[in-house]
């Protein structure tokens, strides 16, 4: 029983001396504090994978609410009185306020609940308190997944069911000091008892768009794909080795130079910043825009592969470079844009799974410059003036505009392979002329660095030109065959326009670092002592151990979390449905439930008749009864069988009614005298009266 069942006050608790081990400290606890520092362990278990997404001074206040509950319940102190709590609620609803400006919405709901959950702990006075408790308990467990809802977030709060489940099987136990384990061994035939039902309805529950979306993320000072670029206002650059999508080609996968995955690109420059340009005026969002298809020419086969992207709170679909034709993307509309990113209509929070097909060679953009834009030649007055000087110089060389555009890009990729350029994370922060400190100071810096100054350098050379986010290159879990890019592949490229062959891609990067689009060296993060130890000892085990635990989480991620509205239907369609609706869902899932819910009556029922052996035993004696001519009601008790064989029988009746008197004692008595098997012996040998 829990303390709140049995509040000790006092101090009169059995205490060890301190030297004695904290076994037998912890063993000679009176019941109640045993379980309620039981299930204070389990509430830390249930909140500590929201200590990252609290605000500071929540987890501090759970983490002390809690160590106060433990030390109360050790030493038998009286809990603090309402009026204290209030103030403490007061306090901390004041601080969501100021943290979150609201009381409501996901995290401010999240932060509420765990502080009451907390402070209900110091409440436990009664067995409400401690229902409270556990209901409360569950529902911050099920909080996690607002914001995981990842493998190891699902192992751990199994983890923390079984927990709850284990405290909420111990408080109903008798008096006494029960084992956990046995507890524990309850709770888990509950779970396996109730995993067809989940089962059931993870494959026939209606499948609703996500309450919460993922929080807006800030990736300043870490690598991944943004709307933005800011030049040189990152001193250092952290590699993020989260997934950002897995791919699964049907066929040879390209060359891992060729694995570009097109994001947004980036015009406007205002000398610090690079930004998209402003949607055209009139542009409408559709499933492609006329005037980009019309202008991109595609050669070769197609490349077909099936992408599962990491939810981003962004509207880009990441296609390999270039699709021509919209992507299957369910419960989305996509479009293209002029400058052939693919966009949703609305951000995406959840995991997406969709098929495209692409064309590594393709040619893109208009013949003429007279059709091009203004935006890919502008360049803020006033910026970056030793870059344009350096672009007037190569113009002016007769040997290069002999060659046209085309020789002077050549010109100055040959001069960041020869002129001793670095690519680093650790360039240190960039001035406002941060294409000038590229070229002629610094000789360093990451994509981003690079691909800027080199865009600065094309349009001082009139040569339009713009910067391409996105990804580039990834790498083959040879266990289960997907390509997975990281957020550590995000990369930035350029492209260029010229005459003839219109917008042609440079990567300035490769020119720098070959390695990092073509053999697939990229530099990498700092590791943690225990990364660095195993790598060190042996790094085949390492990359094994990931390479197996990401296709684990593969897994989870395509049969689970992918499990969409679309793949009901088509278990729908498997079962028969030609066109099967919501309508048909619930019908099915509200037929299942009946037809369980009518089997488990009808086997308890018959459990209870055909394989109770006392009942047996007791249908055995109406039976007799009634070949001797005493009809008894099947719901007539073993006492109300007695008196009627008494008062039938007389003193020829008398041992019946005393093995009937057994017999009900047997089943309702605290201590029974007689066993069943020692019941059924003596059925066997009683003297039936004629």
């Amino acid at each position: 029983m829990l303390e709140g069942l049995r509040p000790s006050q006092g101090s009169g608790a059995l205490s060890p001396g301190p030297g004695r081990p904290a076994r037998l400290r912890l063993d000679a606890l009176p019941r109640d504090s045993r379980d309620t520092l039981f299930l204070l362990l389990v509430i830390g278990w249930v909140i500590l994978p929201q200590v990252g997404n609290l605000p500071w001074w929540c987890s501090a206040l759970a983490a002390a609410v809690l160590l106060w509950r433990g030390w109360l319940a050790v030493t038998s102190r009286p809990l603090p009185g309402t009026w204290w709590l209030l103030g403490v609620l007061a306090i901390a609803i004041g601080a969501t306020l100021a943290t979150h400006r609201t009381v409501l919405g996901r995290d401010a709901g999240v932060t509420l609940i765990v502080v009451l959950l907390a402070l209900k702990t110091l409440e436990l006075r009664a067995r409400r308190d401690i229902f409270v408790v556990f209901f409360l308990g569950f529902f911050t467990m099920l909080t996690n997944f607002f914001f995981s809802q990842s493998l190891a977030t699902a192992a751990a709060m199994l983890v923390g069911l079984m927990g709850l489940l284990t405290a909420l099987v111990n408080a109903h136990m008798p008096v006494g000091k029960p084992p956990l384990a046995q507890a524990a061994r309850t709770a888990g035939v509950m779970v396996l008892l109730g995993a067809p039902v989940m089962a059931v309805l993870f494959l026939l529950f209606p499948r609703l768009a996500p309450l919460w979306g993922i929080p807006s993320d800030a990736m300043t000072g870490r690598s991944g794909l943004s709307a933005t670029m800011e030049v040189g206002n990152i001193a250092n650059l952290v590699l993020d080795e989260s997934i950002a999508m897995r791919i699964r080609f049907d066929g040879p996968v390209p060359p891992q130079s060729d694995l570009y995955f097109r994001g947004p690109v980036l015009s406007s420059f205002d000398g610090r910043e690079w930004r998209a340009l402003p949607p055209r005026r009139g542009a409408r969002f559709s499933m492609a825009l006329p005037g980009s298809l019309a202008q991109l020419q595609v050669l070769g086969e197609p490349v077909r592969y099936e992408v599962t992207l990491e939810p981003n709170n962004r509207p880009w679909l990441l296609l390999l470079d270039v699709a021509a034709t919209p992507p299957s993307v369910p419960g989305f509309a996509a479009a293209m844009s002029s400058e052939l990113l693919w966009v949703t209509d609305r951000p995406i929070t959840d995991l997406l799974r969709y098929r495209a097909e692409s064309h590594t060679i393709y040619r893109y953009g208009p013949v003429s410059s007279a059709a091009l834009m203004p935006e890919y030649l502008d360049l803020p007055p006033g910026f970056n003036p030793r870059t344009q000087e350096l672009a007037s110089e190569m113009r002016r060389d007769p040997r290069l505009a002999a060659g046209g555009p085309a020789a002077l890009v050549e010109a100055a990729l040959e001069r960041l392979r020869t002129g001793g350029y670095t690519y680093t994370l650790d360039p240190g922060v960039f001035g406002a002329n941060s294409a000038d400190e590229f070229w002629f100071d610094r000789r360093e810096g990451f994509c981003e660095h690079i691909a800027s100054a080199f865009v600065v350098l094309m349009r001082g050379m009139g040569i339009p030109a713009r910067v391409v986010t996105g990804y580039q290159g990834g790498e083959r879990n040879p266990v289960d065959g997907y390509w997975v890019v990281r957020q550590s592949d995000a990369h930035a490229w350029t492209e260029v326009w010229l005459r003839g062959r219109g917008w042609v891609r440079v990567d300035p990067t490769a020119a720098v670092a070959p390695g990092r689009t073509g053999s697939f060296q990229r530099l990498q993060p700092p590791r943690g002592m225990v990364a660095t130890a195993l790598g060190s000892v042996t790094p085949e085990l390492a990359a094994s151990l990931r390479a197996a635990w990401e296709a684990v989480n593969n897994s989870w991620n395509q049969w689970v979390l992918n499990y969409t509205q679309s793949k009901q239907l088509d278990l729908l369609k498997g079962l028969g449905f030609e066109s099967p609706s919501w309508e048909d869902l619930s019908y099915l899932l509200l037929g299942l439930i009946v037809v369980v819910a009518l089997t488990g009556a009808a086997w308890t029922l018959w459990e209870r008749r055909q394989h109770d052996p006392w009942l047996r035993l007791l249908e055995r004696t109406r039976q007799r009864l009634g070949q001797a001519g005493i009809e008894v009601a099947t719901t007539a008790p073993p006492r109300e069988i007695a008196t009627l064989v008494t008062r039938r029988f007389g003193e020829r009746g008398r041992g019946l009614a005393d093995w009937l008197l057994k017999l009900e004692a047997q089943r309702y008595a605290r201590a029974p005298a007689t066993t069943l098997p020692a019941l059924r012996r003596e059925f066997r040998q009683i003297a039936w009266p004629a």
